[in-house]
């Protein structure tokens, strides 16, 4: 199994830096929509349809719905931002869907929910990638925010392999703990703080960007437990097998579906970037 990890990771590694900060434009949008569509695919399964029929079917729906969201951004300048504002939405009421489970899976478990909510978790990720990587410092956003959820899960997993003694939601993920959680939200605004420091921002935008980067934080690990929920739901382990030793494209993007669009939305609040 670790060898499988390693291998996987060696070869996913330069094919996801080089997608992420190598292509621009059209290849950039093509390339994640690529990863979101094999994560719709996935999700489809955890939604209640394991028939590879249906399967298909919502995953060519994601992608057909990503086309038009990159063709008609153009032409529909509000539709970026209404996107990032509704998952902004979703994410508040997963959090309480998340506290609330087994009893809240009333109100997600009929099935065309579950595939609504999917669309609610990966189209606005997308959406706020393509947004980023039209900034000014488009790589370098990318970046950061891939780095805060990094850190944040390695933070949380040494934290907790060493401290963690109360559940975060033992319902949902019993190996999370509190201490985990703090202890990756600590090392993600540690990081912050020392990038602002070296590049000498004031106190003020200090202040912003630690408040910004905990609330992006803690809603990578809102997007972590949402996908938890519905897999113990479903009675599922990984959201596939399609990375060998690493489960699926889902297992290793629910943190970023729920970090990108808020982190996205903040800078776009901020005022701070060309929209």
């Amino acid at each position: 199994m670790l060898l499988q990890r390693i291998i996987t990771a060696l070869i996913m590694l330069p094919v996801a830096l080089a997608g992420f900060f190598l292509l621009d434009g059209w290849g950039f949008a093509l390339f994640i929509g690529a990863v979101v569509t094999l994560a719709a695919w996935e999700w489809a399964r955890l939604a209640g349809f394991a028939a590879r029929g249906a399967r298909i079917g919502y995953a060519a729906l994601v992608a057909v719905l990503l086309l038009g969201l990159y063709f008609l951004g153009p032409r529909l300048p509000l539709l970026a931002p209404a996107l990032l504002w509704i998952a902004a939405a979703w994410w508040l009421a997963a959090i309480f869907l998340v506290l609330g489970y087994p009893d809240s899976a009333r109100f997600w478990r009929p099935a065309g929910v579950g595939l609504l909510i999917g669309l609610l978790m990966l189209l606005p990720a997308w959406q706020g990638l393509v947004l980023l990587k039209q900034w000014p410092y488009a790589n370098w956003l990318v970046l950061a925010v891939m780095v805060l959820v990094w850190a944040a899960d390695v933070g949380a997993y040494f934290s907790g392999k060493a401290f963690g003694k109360r559940k975060l939601a033992p319902r949902v993920s019993p190996g999370k703990s509190w201490e985990g959680f703090f202890g990756g939200m600590a090392l993600s605004l540690l990081l912050v703080l020392g990038l602002g420091l070296w590049l000498g921002w004031g106190a003020s935008l200090l202040v912003q960007a630690l408040v910004a980067a905990a609330l992006v934080v803690a809603f990578s690990v809102v997007g972590d437990l949402a996908e938890s929920m519905f897999k113990r739901q479903s009675g599922i382990k990984d959201s596939s097998n399609l990375l060998p030793g690493h489960g699926g494209v889902f297992d290793r993007i629910d943190s970023l579906t729920a970090a990108i669009p808020l982190f996205t939305l903040l800078l776009w609040l901020s005022g701070r970037m060309a929209s």
